[in-house]
């Protein structure tokens, strides 16, 4: 799992977005792109990020691209920061002890 990758792509507000409409299931690419006022190559390009990072994944049928959410890689972003939550609130809570000790 490449962390830095998924991160870099949630980090522009497009792919976030794009990523926040998947959460209600598949998409086509026509349907993601309309709320975005950009050029079609534009929006795929933003697309092309999130699957290269393996956010989401595509499958054409006919003439239509489908585009939908790995939930894999998802869950392991929530499980990283998970662990990094439990680590700062440690170093926190040990914080607040030393201070209340100096008082």
């Amino acid at each position: 799992m490449n962390f830095p990758k998924i991160f870099g792509a949630l980090s522009d507000p497009t792919r976030l977005a794009v990523v926040e409409r998947l959460l209600d299931g598949p998409a086509s690419v026509t349907d993601l792109s309309r709320p975005f006022d950009m050029a079609g190559p534009s929006f795929l390009k933003h697309l092309r990020v999130l699957e290269n990072a393996g956010v989401i994944s595509s499958s054409k049928s006919g003439r239509v691209r489908k585009v939908s959410l790995v939930p894999d890689s998802l869950m392991r972003v929530e499980h990283w920061v998970r662990q990094h939550r439990a680590r700062l609130e440690e170093r926190f809570d040990r914080l607040g002890n030393f201070l209340d000790q100096e008082q």
